[in-house]
C-alpha cells in the first residue's frame, strides 16, 4: 500500500507564526493555520485537529460501510461527524475525547445489528487504532428509517 504525505510549513514564534498544511493530493493546498485557528475561534485557518477529526470521521465511515458490505447490507446514507477536544495537560496540550456521530439509512437492518456493527467499525478503523492513546473515544450510532 502506498505512503500518504502531507507537509507543513511554519515561519515566525508559536502565538504569532503562521503556517501552511498541504497534502500531496491537493485537498489541501498551502491552507493557513496558525495560533488563532486552533486555540481561539478563527474561521480563517484550519487546525491539525480539525483534520484529525475529518481522518477519523472518513476512516470509520469507510470501515462502517465496509462491514455492512461483509453483513450483505449497504447503506442509503452514512453521515458521520468527529468532535475532538484538545484540552490544557500542564505546560502544554492533549486531545482528550473525540466524539464520533454516525447518522445511515440502511435498508433491511434491525438496531441491534446496526449497533454491533457500527461498534466494530469504530473499533477497527485504523485511525481509531492508531489514536488509541486518547482517553476517551465515543460514538453515538443513529439509525434513520
Amino acid at each position: 500500500m502506498p505512503e500518504k504525505h502531507a507537509s507543513v510549513h511554519w515561519e515566525g514564534a508559536g502565538k504569532t507564526g503562521k503556517g501552511q498544511i498541504s497534502t500531496e493530493t491537493g485537498a489541501l493546498k498551502a491552507y493557513p493555520y496558525g495560533f488563532a485557528s486552533r486555540f481561539e475561534d478563527d474561521r480563517k485557518g484550519t487546525n491539525p485537529e480539525e483534520i484529525l477529526g475529518a481522518a477519523h470521521a472518513g476512516c470509520f465511515t469507510m470501515a462502517f460501510a465496509f462491514a455492512l458490505e461483509g453483513a450483505g447490507l449497504a447503506a442509503t446514507s452514512i453521515d458521520t461527524k468527529a468532535a475532538v477536544r484538545l484540552v490544557k495537560d500542564g505546560d502544554g496540550f492533549k486531545i482528550d475525547r473525540i466524539a464520533l456521530e454516525l447518522e445511515a439509512a440502511i435498508p433491511g437492518i434491525d438496531e441491534a445489528t446496526f449497533q454491533k456493527i457500527a461498534a466494530g467499525a469504530k473499533a477497527g478503523c485504523p485511525l481509531s487504532k492508531a489514536l488509541a492513546s486518547v482517553p476517551e473515544i465515543t460514538m453515538k450510532a443513529t439509525l434513520k428509517s
